[in-house]
């Protein structure tokens, strides 16, 4: 069965900086294009970052210059720097392989950017 555990988040005033990371189990990990997720408080989740098993590297435009994907498939981990934080950026982060999507969404990590 397949497993996604993210973690990492937290308050943080904005202009800081987070890490998240992504442990994912029951899937063949490094064939997989992996994505990070969001979804904030009456929104849609949304794509925010992607990157393929060759190390190919997708960032939607809400924060591209600010957020860096890597993926580690020694340890079927997947990570998301997220630096220069904003309010805006205030979400639920999930990840998830990328088209298709697991079934199984993990619970998620909260980021909160306020002051």
């Amino acid at each position: 069965q397949v497993q996604l555990v993210e973690s990492g988040g937290g308050l943080v005033q904005p202009g800081g900086s987070l890490r998240l990371s992504c442990a994912a189990s029951g899937i063949i990990f490094s064939i997989y294009t992996m994505g990070w997720y969001r979804q904030a408080p009456g929104k849609q989740r949304e794509l925010v970052a992607t990157i393929t098993n060759g190390g190919g590297k997708y960032y939607a435009s809400f924060v591209k210059g600010r957020f860096t994907i890597a993926r580690d498939n020694a340890k079927n981990t997947v990570y998301l720097q997220m630096n220069n934080l904003r309010p805006e950026d205030t979400a639920v982060y999930y990840c998830n392989t990328y088209l298709p999507t697991q079934g199984n969404w993990g619970q998620g990590t909260q980021v909160t950017v306020s002051s």
